[in-house]
């Protein structure tokens, strides 16, 4: 496996709070999670009977230079597991925690690092392990999403993913000059129709001041899915959930991926574009956590937490709170 633009996590990063060395039950994270190296896998032994959960960072903020935006989201990995670091365990008997360590942009080339996470990814999920990717720019989508095709192709020749994405943005820009972290779910389209295969996408919290009319259309071309951000005010919050209870519904596997500029920026100030009326974390976590319930989610990210912009720490805190809603959800 060649993945040259990876490291795997220093022995000693993992640090935090420390109630009791002996007591599990007064455990944090920090003190169960287990290294590993994806280029040395041979002596690993999952536990079958627990939920086995790996973490990798993409520290690249190439994506969204090319897109104009506001750089810092390749500090990301390292703040948000920082803030997970000290959390409590209430499920530590039914899961296991690895981190796997970062992959980089080397020389702005945003296509190898893509790639490079498509590869990391589908080995992660081939030693039956539930890959929670750390961003990082939101072009992580194309790298995730390829790395969870490439794995269930081998269960099946055309497996039906679903995306759902937590988003101010359709990200389905052109890319004819170049991808970035506009593009990625444009190019997904593309090669789901250059292989014969649906294009599922769902986008959620979509901000009408933040997308062209030539973008909407694209969308509508597409057959995508979307709820605006002002329809969690303006709906009732079944309409929502009926809304995605049905996409859940007609695909086998979800990939979930959370776009930190879907939040307020009062939650949310460290993001390349801080949305004013953006969504409450309470509500994505809501409609984050009926998803996981279908048992479909094959895989998670987080993307574009950037820590020269986040004010107190509070976007990577936030992030790392949802990771750990998302980790209880998935162990019930």
């Amino acid at each position: 496996m060649n993945l040259k633009n990876y490291k795997p996590t220093d022995t000693d990063f993992w640090t935090g709070r420390v109630d009791d060395l002996y007591d599990i039950d007064s455990f944090r994270m920090h003190q169960i999670i287990k290294l590993l190296d994806l280029k040395d896998l041979k002596d690993l032994e999952v536990d079958p009977s627990k939920f086995n959960i790996c973490f990798l960072g993409y520290a690249s903020d190439e994506g969204i230079r090319r897109n104009s935006g506001r750089l810092g989201a390749k500090h990301g990995p390292v703040d948000i597991r920082n803030k997970f670091a000290s959390l409590p365990i209430p499920f530590c008997d039914q899961t296991a925690m690895y981190d796997a360590g970062n992959l980089y942009c080397v020389d702005r080339n945003l296509e190898e690092i893509q790639e490079q996470l498509a590869i990391a990814v589908e080995n992660i999920l081939d030693n039956n392990l539930f890959p929670i990717v750390l961003g990082g720019s939101h072009d992580v989508s194309y790298g995730h999403y390829n790395g969870i095709a490439n794995h269930l192709k081998k269960k099946t020749d055309k497996p039906k993913i679903g995306i759902i994405n937590f988003d101010a943005h359709f990200d389905l820009r052109p890319y004819d000059v170049e991808p970035s972290s506009g593009t990625m779910f444009a190019q997904i389209a593309d090669d789901c129709a250059r292989d014969n295969q649906a294009f599922n996408y769902f986008c959620v919290g979509i901000q009408t001041s933040g997308n062209t009319r030539s973008l909407f259309n694209k969308a509508d071309s597409l057959g995508a899915k979307y709820v605006l951000a002002r329809e969690f005010i303006e709906s009732d919050p079944e309409t929502i959930s009926a809304k995605i209870r049905m996409f859940v519904n007609e695909n086998d596997y979800i990939y979930l991926t959370v776009c930190g500029d879907v939040f307020s920026s009062s939650s949310a100030p460290g993001v390349s574009a801080v949305q004013p009326f953006g969504l409450k974390p309470s509500d994505v976590l809501r409609y984050t956590k009926e998803i996981l319930k279908s048992k479909k989610v094959v895989g998670f990210d987080i993307a574009e937490v950037s820590p020269p912009l986040d004010d107190d720490k509070r976007t990577a805190r936030l992030a790392a709170n949802i990771i750990y809603a998302v980790i209880e959800s998935l162990c019930e």
